[in-house]
């Protein structure tokens, strides 16, 4: 899935399961959904585990534990070997091939322990040019006419050992099993150095970026998803490539970071945590404990931890996310976009128990989840991405077992199985375009940001501060930017305890406006000024701002330095939202401010605003001055679902009469209608994630659009339609008016922007579009 890996170079693998990696060349044998070692005097082809929610679907999870138990990978001296039991029984296997009069010969060998009953190994059916030899006492091959092979191992009071050996050719025969002489043995033993740019900004939190080992002695990609730190300050980052690699040196001028390849072979890996000194991998085969058992720096044990819940081949169903919380359990999160088949866990988020044996379900009802735990109240969030049945990006508490409100185009359309829980908060899809995980910077060393919850945003790599407000019964949060000065995508962050700052690190995957393909990056507290909001609450008569910083009085109190917005979405089918009124009319309310008052302290402001109500998504943006002189602007984005009082007193002000008459005068300018401002629009809205400029389609979804105004489109329905200003303007509003051949059947559909952006936006946009000949 990862870009530039697409089986077709450039083009997104579908979703579904249509489309799933083939073998090359010709198989020499296959197995059917049944177990693969069985006990009795029979076997079985059928499937023993529980069904699906669509008994089509054979991803169903692991066989029930009384019947077999996948234990480990561990790498000895001759290689490798797999460690599992069937019905109580030990059994280590090796594989291994050679050549054979120029052929090759693929050797399977099993040892058992004690025997107490028959026992099946189901080789699977073969090829008719491909034969079969055993070696072994009490093994007996059995040869079915449907090509069906299987090993029958009588019962034994003694260790039972034999071997299985296949090929293209007759006359096959078995070699001995070299005894594995335990010799440790390192496979990367060079490190890779890397180094770290200091930013030189004077801000308060700035981003210093930290290379990464692309030039490696083993020609490995390396684009990493998480990173987690060990309590001596070490990190280990996995990538979707499936490699672990230890860093060290994350630690003041970043000047030398040395990189050790620690394991490899995880597949499609999204996250890893450090429980104690032990590192889980999260991958779309369950969890990993991966162990150093020899103590020489990598890894020879993959231990498979848990496999708990259910895992399909959907495309779309990444293992998103894993957390650890306080009591030692797991907390993970599922993709839930299922386009074949419905599926048992898809589009969850479980709690895997401390000791693996067991997932619950905490939520479902979602759609491309990414999660984050308080490390020490266990609190679980999760951001989802706009799509069908999510109008723009939310931020979940997630608790109770309760539907966040997605569900699959195999369901029938809007029939919800259960109330929809609302989100923390919204946030809106130009500002957040693909929320990713969440971070809390406890134990951090991070000034004003100290204990804040972080949260990631892909499209447009931004770091964003959650500032939650206890205020009322119904927790209530704001969302505002930290930085955007990130190279590459941020997916995963955490907490170094040695200096205490944030680290983040990410890779492309789909449409993002990041520079590099994959990175590392620390957010750095510099010990300036900060002139980040504290508080962001919406009150009665308007809302309440907090700042760390004095703030000039003059330019806090005056009306024209605020910008105040409100609208509504609604969750349908249909891929995103428009923005409406309270009204239901499609736009989006200024709100004029009136009064603005400051604080006794100077760094408390409240904005008087007429008729406060509960709504969806508001906004509010300010102009402001610090005492020394320093201007600054910011937003802030949130949710308002209860209006406490506002008592002046209470909260630090002078008594007053809140005026919330609106004010003669507003922030904000006209938007320029020139190409340039169409440019920047296209990157603000995330219109680029879909639509290249440059007729090129890696990771996109939607047509280029270069050469697109005034050419003929060919529209899913064979009609044939220029596109021109009109078709522009309706394809801006009312996407799913004409949608373009080729382009009618992904998960990724094109949201409206009615009311989204204005007239005059539009126009800019399509002055951009010109442009691109």
């Amino acid at each position: 899935m990862a870009q530039v890996s697409y089986h077709s170079a450039g083009t997104k693998a579908k979703e579904g399961q249509d489309q799933l990696p083939l073998p090359l060349g010709i198989p020499w044998i296959a197995n059917g959904i049944y177990p693969g070692w069985q006990t009795g005097d029979q076997f079985s082809l059928n499937d023993p585990r529980t069904p699906a929610p669509d008994p089509k679907e054979v991803g169903r999870g692991a066989l029930p534990p009384n019947l077999g138990r996948f234990k480990a990978i561990r790498l000895i001296g001759s290689g490798g070997q797999l460690e599992y039991e069937v019905a109580g029984v030990p059994i280590v296997e090796r594989i291994e091939a050679r050549e054979q009069a120029g052929n090759v010969v693929v050797q399977r060998h099993f040892k058992l322990g004690r025997v107490s009953k028959s026992m099946w190994l189901l080789l699977g059916q073969a090829a008719t040019n491909v034969t079969f030899s055993v070696n072994g006492t009490g093994a007996i091959l059995i040869e079915r006419p449907n090509g069906l092979r299987a090993v029958r191992v009588s019962p034994s009071e003694k260790v039972v050992e034999f071997n299985v050996v296949m090929g293209t050719k007759t006359g096959l025969k078995t070699w001995p099993v070299v005894e594995d002489n335990q010799i440790p043995i390192t496979r990367w033993r060079e490190p890779v150095i890397t180094h770290g740019a200091l930013s030189k900004s004077t801000e308060a939190f700035v981003v210093d970026n930290i290379a990464i080992p692309v030039t490696n002695p083993w020609h490995r990609n390396v684009r990493l998803v998480d990173v987690a730190f060990f309590a001596d300050g070490r990190a280990a980052a996995v990538t979707f490539d499936g490699d672990v690699w230890i860093i060290s040196g994350l630690a003041g001028g970043l000047r030398d970071i040395k990189w050790r390849r620690f394991t490899a072979g995880f597949h499609e890996p999204m996250s890893l945590c450090i429980r104690g000194d032990e590192i889980f991998v999260f991958d779309r085969n369950g969890i990993w404990r991966v162990r150093d058992t020899q103590g020489l720096g990598e890894a020879d044990v993959h231990e498979l931890f848990s496999n708990a819940f259910a895992q399909t081949a959907e495309t779309r169903e990444y293992a998103d996310g894993m957390k650890l919380a306080p009591d030692g359990s797991f907390i993970i999160a599922k993709g839930g976009i299922q386009m074949a088949t419905i599926g048992k866990d898809n589009g969850t988020v479980m709690r895997v128990s401390p000791d693996g044996t067991t997932a619950t379900m905490l939520a479902y009802g979602l759609r491309s989840p990414f999660v984050g735990v308080h490390p020490k109240t266990g609190l679980i969030t999760a951001s989802d991405q706009q799509g069908n049945y999510v109008p723009t990006t939310p931020l979940h508490i997630i608790r109770d077992q309760q539907f966040y409100g997605f569900l699959s185009s195999q369901l029938p359309k809007e029939k919800y199985p259960a109330p929809i829980a609302d989100p923390l908060t919204w946030i809106p899809y130009p500002v957040n375009a693909s929320g990713a995980s969440q971070t809390w910077l406890v134990d951090a060393k991070m000034g004003p940001l100290n204990d804040a919850l972080i949260h990631f945003g892909y499209y447009r790599p931004e770091i964003f501060c959650v500032r939650m407000n206890n205020r009322t019964a119904r927790p209530q949060a704001a969302v505002f930017s930290v930085a955007r000065d990130l190279e590459f995508s941020p997916l995963n962050g955490a907490v170094n305890p040695k200096d205490g700052m944030l680290y983040m690190t990410g890779f492309q995957i789909f449409g993002t406006t990041a520079k590099q393909l994959s990175g590392l990056a620390r957010l750095r507290y510099t010990g300036a000024a900060s002139t980040l909001p504290r508080e962001i609450t919406p009150m009665d008569k308007g809302i309440l701002l907090r700042f760390d910083v004095a703030l000039d009085a003059a330019q806090a109190t005056n009306a024209a330095n605020f910008s105040v917005e409100r609208w509504n979405y609604r969750r349908t089918y249909n891929y995103g939202s428009p923005h409406f009124k309270l009204d239901g009319t499609k736009g989006q309310e200024t709100m004029r401010p009136g009064g603005v008052y400051l604080s006794r302290d100077g760094k408390g402001l409240f904005v008087g605003i007429a008729d406060m109500k509960p709504v969806m998504q508001m906004r509010v943006g300010w102009t402001l001055r610090m005492k020394n002189g320093k201007e600054f602007t910011q937003s802030g984005f949130f949710t308002p679902y209860e209006l406490p009082v506002f008592n002046p007193s209470a909260e630090g002000f002078d008594p007053v009469e809140v005026n919330v008459t609106p004010s003669a005068s507003v922030a904000g300018t006209q938007t320029p209608q020139t190409p340039e401002e169409g440019k920047r629009l296209a990157e603000l809205m995330g219109c680029v994630a879909c639509h290249s400029s440059d007729g090129s389609m890696l990771g996109k979804v939607g047509p280029s659009w270069k050469g697109l105004f005034g050419s003929e489109v060919l529209l899913a329905d064979g009609r044939k339609v220029s596109a021109d200003e009109a078709y522009i303007r309706e394809s801006i509003k009312e996407p799913a008016a004409k949608v373009v051949r080729g382009f009618d059947k992904s998960d990724t559909a094109m949201p409206s922007y009615e009311g989204i952006v204005s007239d005059a936006q539009i126009e800019a946009l399509i002055l951009y579009l010109k442009q691109l000949r």
